[in-house]
């Protein structure tokens, strides 16, 4: 059977109709209302040992209402706050659920985070109680409590319970506090029998805007902020987004980004409870494309980073084609990118390019997008930073309706949103329903409207920081909007700045025309208050070392590859296709890139050089790698430099290399 690949709904702008009963006041009362109107239909899904298991709404309910009896029988209360640390997991799901169930507040954590670093977060948050996947993220919450436990200044009682969810490795595991998931809901039996009324008490007990989750941001300047949200912020977003794009309990959308991101939460959490459609979790990070294909969602939702190594994988796959399929592959392509994207916003395209099209459809878009898993896509948005245009008019021009959402964790990642038929390139959209944007006189995105926080958990001064008297939250966004009301993201505020020639200086523009290319993985471009513009460029391992194979180029491991001058040579050609790209842009040819050099290293979060959300911190990036950018400045053409590294294990060590330094090639304006 062949499927017919959705076409996009064109539709007007909504507006978001006002809650419509007691029984949407709440993410448990949605899923009341779930498991009492539609009991049977499938609500989760999770593939084990390569088997997709299903819940449906009542399933999930009555679970959701044992572990919470549970946690009542371990003693948790209302205001209390419930740490989830995992990969996508139904239990971890119903967590929050849960939680909330109880008037209490689920705190997700990023579980690649090490113990170390979660200790801010437990502490912070007055974290008794936690929702652990596995072995490995109870090994890491046993080590952080040890730490606690020995710092005399930390409150005491933290991380008394710890709930594990898979007992694989854990058998002989006898700490105190350890107990699994199966045990909590046998516990949340007996509870129920002792205390039949308590859950339809603290029901009819929750507020709209009691906090239904905090979120903490990726601390890119500092330590992270918890961001509480309420119910009624959460739920209007996600009605909002919902309404825009006609989604509905048919749709099904696959579940892997961690859900401690705002974005997670907002599309597997709140839109999942409003449109009562099916969320499936992948069976791990590595299964995500095979479970893509398995279950072909027809929602999606990724950053970019996912999207550029998706292509990535493309061009990895034509390299290894035969001559015939790369020739049909670049003749389709050029066809998709002069009308492919017209052809998806339904404007009129001249009936030789639509038959072109067709037949670029037949035989390279439509196999293409089977194999990303995006066969059966209606519609898939793009969040969480800028995307390159070139990016994204790739997925748009072989037919994937590809959007861009604009947000932060303190707007539930709902700012702006790009409705079918009035998608632009370059911006991310108009203003979502029932949100205000304003631009501010510093040129800084200002947005009032449902979605805005409740403030940042116990710092009412980093609150009163964010939010002016008018209710107006301050982004840190610089941004500008054009005629149509469309929103356009120039760079965070503080990163943009000028050339000492006088040319605005926008790093995240550039990096991402650089991160087009899939032999790279990462950019960071410097330049304020410089003559020019210089770069550092991390390779992508497995784009680069494919083609150092077919090139026959041996290579010792990722440092050898990174200095090969071949691959150099291969960097500098992106450079160069960059800088003719800046060259032929209005006021940027002054920021081509002058000089640049190939990272030693991976940029990781666990040498505190990117968030955990893949976001460049620049300043400890520019602080640990002076010697680097005083040596592009400086005119050198090579430089030494040994960087202190951290393993997954905790371990430590050093990478030492000296770095060739290369000057691009330039275009004249």
């Amino acid at each position: 059977m062949t499927l017919q690949r959705p076409r996009p709904r064109l539709e007007p702008p909504v507006v978001i109709p006002p809650r419509k009963s007691a029984m949407e006041t709440s993410f448990p009362h949605l899923l009341r209302l779930h498991a009492t109107r539609r009991p049977s239909d499938a609500a989760l899904r999770e593939k084990a040992y390569g088997i997709w298991q299903t819940w449906n709404w009542q399933q999930v309910d009555q679970d959701v209402r044992h572990l919470a009896w549970g946690l009542d029988a371990l003693g948790f209360a209302p205001d209390d706050n419930l740490a989830i640390v995992g990969d996508n997991r139904p239990y971890l799901y119903m967590g929050f659920l849960a939680a909330q169930s109880l008037r209490g507040v689920p705190v997700p954590m990023y579980q690649d985070a090490i113990a170390a670093e979660m200790v801010f977060v437990l502490q912070d948050a007055h974290i008794r109680y936690v929702f652990a996947e596995n072995q490995e993220q109870v090994d890491k919450l046993l080590e952080a409590r040890a730490l606690l436990e020995a710092d005399p200044a930390a409150e005491p009682g933290l991380l008394a319970h710890i709930v594990y969810d898979d007992p694989r490795g854990l058998r002989h595991y006898d700490q105190p506090g350890l107990i699994s998931m199966a045990a909590l809901i046998a516990l949340g039996r007996e509870q129920a029998a002792a205390r039949p009324a308590l859950l339809d008490e603290r029901l009819s007990q929750i507020q709209t805007e009691d906090t239904s989750v905090i979120l903490y941001t990726s601390g890119t300047t500092g330590k992270p902020k918890g961001v509480c949200q309420t119910h009624a912020s959460f739920i209007a977003s996600a009605r909002g987004g919902i309404e825009v794009d006609g989604l509905d309990s048919h749709d099904n959308v696959i579940s892997y980004l961690p859900a401690a991101w705002v974005g997670d939460h907002l599309f597997s959490v709140a839109q999942w409870l409003v449109a009562g459609f099916t969320i499936n979790c992948c069976e791990s990070t590595a299964t995500t494309a095979i479970d893509l294909r398995e279950i072909g969602p027809t929602y999606y939702f990724a950053p970019p980073r996912v999207f550029e190594g998706l292509l990535t994988s493309v061009s990895i796959r034509m390299e290894d084609a035969s001559a015939a399929k790369r020739w049909l592959y670049r003749r389709a392509m050029d066809v998709a990118r002069r009308h492919g994207a017209d052809l998806l916003d339904g404007k009129p395209v001249p009936l030789g390019a639509r038959l072109s099209y067709a037949l670029g459809s037949l035989l390279v878009y439509g196999p293409l997008r089977n194999v990303l898993g995006f066969s059966r896509i209606r519609v898939a948005y793009t969040a969480g930073a800028a995307i390159g245009p070139d990016l994204f008019r790739f997925y748009r021009s072989i037919g994937i309706n590809l959007k861009q959402l604009y947000g932060q964790t303190e707007t539930c990642a709902y700012v702006c949103i790009q409705r079918n038929g009035r998608v632009k390139l370059h911006t991310v959209g108009e203003a979502a329903p029932g949100i205000e944007l304003r631009i501010a006189d510093s040129g800084e995105v200002l947005v009032k409207g449902v979605s805005v926080l409740k403030g940042y958990y116990q710092r009412p001064d980093a609150t009163a920081e964010v939010l002016d008297a008018e209710g107006y939250f301050h982004t840190g966004d610089a941004g500008v909007i054009d005629s149509d009301g469309h929103l356009r993201i120039i760079d965070r505020a503080k990163d943009v700045g000028r050339l000492t020639g006088g040319a605005i200086f926008a790093p995240n523009y550039i990096e991402n025309k650089l991160k087009f290319f899939p032999q790279i993985k990462e950019a960071v471009c410097f330049g304020h208050e410089r003559e020019n513009v210089c770069a550092f460029v991390n390779i992508d391992f497995e784009a680069v070392g494919n083609w150092a194979e077919r090139q026959g180029l041996p290579y010792s491991g990722y440092v050898d590859l990174a200095s090969k001058p071949q691959v150099l040579d291969l960097i500098a050609d992106c450079v160069r296709q960059v800088n003719a790209d800046l060259a032929a842009e209005e006021g940027m040819a002054a920021t081509q890139i002058a000089r640049f050099l190939v990272l030693h290293k991976e940029l990781d979060p666990d040498d505190d050089e990117l968030t955990r959300t893949r976001k460049v911190r620049r300043k400890f990036v520019a602080d640990k790698y002076a010697v680097l950018i005083d040596a592009l400045y400086g005119g050198l053409g090579e430089q030494f430099i040994e960087t202190q590294v951290k393993f997954e294990d905790g371990r430590s060590g050093s990478v030492s290399a000296t770095l060739p330094i290369r000057d691009a090639q330039r275009h004249a304006a």
